[in-house]
């Protein structure tokens, strides 16, 4: 993802956090900012709970399904606070954290019970499985808890202890979220700290913490993984993507541009796997932009707290300032706004939804990851030279092919350079499914039973047969 997506900081006062609301621009609310040189006792604090945390699955699993009913009982107040510091609208804020509480639920139900392995030898040996320690967390501002419970939920349930670190931008919710389900489970394991840099980075090359999971930018990440070699730590990083949108020949485009448009503008564009790139036929092209921007022109922007909003502001000005850039980059190379194309002229950090056709294929707009509500739309001529655009980006988060002919769109999906294809939907995911991305969209894998293991270390005992 974006630099902008992680790295810049909200600003500070007193040692305290600032947290302003996006869409009036204004400062409503402070969080505590701690500082670096506290880090030594509260990863020492998390590692004396984890004594204690990794020895009873019984235990994990009951306190885990006790944090989901809070979270659920709390919705009512942690989604409008969500909503303010974010800026995504109230029921999106609400189905994050319902997507919180099921992620919590799922992992209380995997058992990464002992397996044993038969060699052929008079040897009986078992493979157990061991929690790793402290890990630490570190997540954006797109879906603040979301992505938390993403990286908390499995580590818990394989009996580590975590220290999460939201963004500056975001961190009320998170805190919030920590103090409701603080009851159900023991002192020090789930600990919350909030502040600007470099607490991250010390957070991450902390000697105490063995594993670093880490959503955000690219040279984020990199730095990240530098400072986890220290200690030898393992590593998980999602690093964003660029994801495209292959649309076949056969595709029917308005029985498809809803669900396309939403693929690519869902939380103001600001989802590492939303479609980044549409690619089109050119014999439809003009009606593929078209359809596109008539539901971009219709689309209600304003607070998520209004009832009426479909699509909030951008969460901050330095995304905001990104995404204007970008998009200037492009007009001034000649593309063109079939809708959008400026910020809109009103407090707050608003952009208007944006479709660009004729769009140089090398302007940043296309290579990059926007991160925000703008979608370029680029016409191919034939469908490898739409493979091969597609292909051609050092992200590979995610992908997608459109059309009515499924077989024929499956074909072309496997062909696709990435983590995870959709055929005639986009950015889909079940708990049970591993997401990962190749090339520079990340290392190792979250969800399903993979993002368990990933939080776990193999333990092998060996006896002899007969005894």
């Amino acid at each position: 993802m974006t630099t902008q997506r992680c790295h810049s900081t909200a600003g500070t006062s007193g040692g305290r956090l600032t947290v302003l609301d996006p869409a009036t621009g204004e400062a409503f609310a402070e969080a505590p900012g701690r500082q670096p040189d506290e880090l030594d006792a509260v990863v020492r604090r998390a590692h004396d709970a984890w004594r204690g945390w990794r020895t009873d699955r019984g235990v994990r699993t009951t306190a885990l399904l006790a944090a989901a009913d809070a979270v659920e009982a709390a919705g009512p107040r942690i989604a409008p606070l969500l909503t303010r510091e974010q800026g995504k609208p109230l029921a999106e804020s609400f189905a994050e954290i319902a997507r919180t509480a099921a992620r919590l639920r799922y992992f209380a139900a995997l058992d990464p019970g002992p397996r044993p392995l038969r060699d052929g030898r008079p040897v009986r040996s078992e493979i157990r499985w061991r929690s790793l320690g402290p890990v630490a967390a570190i997540v954006p501002w797109n879906f603040p808890l979301q992505l938390a419970s993403a990286k908390f939920a499995p580590a818990l349930a394989a009996g580590n202890t975590v220290v999460l670190k939201p963004s500056p931008f975001t961190p009320l919710a998170t805190l919030l979220l920590g103090s409701v389900i603080a009851d159900a489970l023991p002192t020090d394991v789930l600990t919350i700290v909030t502040g600007h840099e470099p607490l991250g980075a010390r957070l991450a090359s902390h000697p105490g913490i063995r594993h670093v999971t880490f959503t955000g930018s690219i040279p984020t990440g990199r730095a990240v993984a530098a400072g986890a070699v220290a200690s030898l730590g393992r590593v998980t990083l999602e690093l964003g993507g660029n994801d495209a949108a292959v649309l076949l020949e056969d595709v029917e485009v308005e029985r498809i541009a809803d669900r396309l448009f939403w693929a690519a503008f869902r939380n103001c564009g600001q989802v590492c796997m939303a479609v980044k790139r549409v690619y089109a036929p050119a014999r439809i092209y003009a009606d593929v932009v078209e359809a596109l921007a008539q539901r971009a022109r219709s689309t209600v922007v304003g607070s998520g707290l209004e009832p009426d909003t479909e699509l909030g502001p951008v969460n901050n000005m330095p995304q905001l300032a990104r995404v204007e850039r970008c998009t200037a980059q492009a007009l001034a190379d000649g593309a063109r706004a079939a809708a959008g194309g400026h910020r809109l002229d009103r407090p707050g950090y608003f952009h208007a939804p944006t479709i660009l056709a004729d769009v140089p294929p090398d302007s940043p707009v296309v290579t990059e990851e926007q991160f925000g509500p703008v979608l370029p739309v680029l016409p191919y001529r034939s469908l490898d030279e739409a493979v091969e655009a597609a292909n051609g980006t050092r992200f590979g988060l995610g992908g997608s092919v459109w059309g009515t002919d499924l077989d024929r769109a499956e074909a072309v999906a496997d062909r696709l350079e990435c983590g995870t294809a959709w055929i005639n939907h986009h950015a889909e995911l079940s708990l049970a499914q591993p997401f990962a991305g190749v090339k520079e969209s990340g290392v190792g894998v979250a969800g399903g039973p993979w993002g368990l293991y990933g939080n776990l270390r193999p333990f092998v005992v060996h006896r002899p047969e007969g005894t």
